[in-house]
């Protein structure tokens, strides 16, 4: 079992892993964030809100089923939210640069990481 730095250290250990942070959706505000790349602070209070549509639209579109992940494709970046399992309201933030990451790993990697998260 990690706690929250643990885990951002497991995630900034990924290769092209420039920030990452673990964000409570209820509020927006974070509960730990290593690295950068973009100011973690307004990209958890941007993401909440791209995490809240989602599970809206999902509620909208009568779907029983469970967001993995959300991935937002930038020209130089990836941006991966990844919601807990254990938690639904907590996500980990994965900022991580297209050309020295692997976008199939750091998925991997962010599943194994968050089942092993405890807040």
């Amino acid at each position: 079992m990690a706690n929250v730095k643990e885990a951002l250290n497991a995630v900034l250990a990924l290769d092209g892993a420039m920030g990452a942070c673990v964000v409570d959706s209820n509020s927006g505000m974070m509960l730990g964030a290593q690295g950068g790349g973009v100011d973690l602070e307004v990209a958890a209070a941007g993401n909440t809100e791209v995490v809240r549509a989602k599970r809206k639209t999902m509620g909208a579109l009568k779907l029983e089923d469970v967001i993995e992940d959300i991935l937002i494709t930038l020209g130089k970046q990836y941006h991966l939210i990844r919601p807990l399992r254990r938690n639904d309201a907590l996500f980990i933030y994965l900022v991580l640069d297209k050309t020295k990451g692997n976008l199939a790993m750091a998925r991997i990697k962010l599943a194994e990481i968050e089942k092993d998260l405890v807040v």
